[in-house]
């Protein structure tokens, strides 16, 4: 490691991360989960001014070993001030999301997007634009292993994100989403912005 640069702190450890003070999340209030197309469309305004986004989806998980994933279920975007969550058993709306997830003039950041992008290739049938992995900008500044949004919000901003595992193995093709689900898949995506911000000065 003698090559990596000294101004770069080691990634924390799960030992150190737990104990840390939480990242502070959005609240319920700050959380949209789209019902109609008019919300879907409001919330693609507001995305493409802000111009940049947190971007994540979740899926239904698998547990048998040829099962393939339907997925995703859920496609959530984040400013710094609002997340929207979409659930793509809304049909109506996902023309919206496709076209998000396509622009050019939507940036979304996110950590570990691989098996996101091939989930929504095969789902909405569009190629991803405008994606930028934020791992890859830790691997550019000398980091070996891979950095997920808990290490990464431990390093910038000394803080623990927490992540339910229960959430992670929820039901995401579930109609409603629990408030737990909605916190969670908000907060993914919002983490990613606030991370992205802090390394490029937003």
């Amino acid at each position: 490691m003698s090559d990596n640069p000294p101004a770069l702190p080691p990634l924390p450890e799960r030992e150190q991360i737990a104990l840390l003070e939480p990242f502070e999340g959005l609240g319920l209030k700050d959380i949209v989960v789209i019902s109609t197309l008019q919300d879907a469309e409001h919330a693609a305004a507001a995305l493409l001014a802000a111009g940049v986004a947190g971007f994540d989806t979740e899926s239904k998980p698998t547990f048998a070993k040829n099962e393939v994933s339907g997925g995703p279920h859920v496609v959530q975007f984040a400013t710094r001030e609002t997340a929207w969550l979409f659930q793509l058993h809304r049909t109506e709306c996902n023309p919206v999301v496709a076209t998000l997830i396509a622009s050019t003039e939507l940036r979304k950041v996110g950590f570990g997007l691989s098996t996101d992008l091939t989930l929504i290739r095969n789902r909405l049938n569009i190629e991803p634009k405008a994606v930028f992995d934020i791992d890859s900008e830790f691997r550019h500044r000398g980091y070996r292993k891979s950095v997920g949004v808990k290490a990464a919000v431990a390093l910038v901003f000394n803080r623990r994100f927490v992540k339910s595992r229960k959430a992670t193995t929820s039901n995401w093709a579930n109609r409603q989403l629990t408030e737990a689900q909605i916190r969670y898949a908000a907060n993914d995506a919002y983490a990613s912005i606030r991370v992205f911000d802090a390394l490029f000065g937003g």
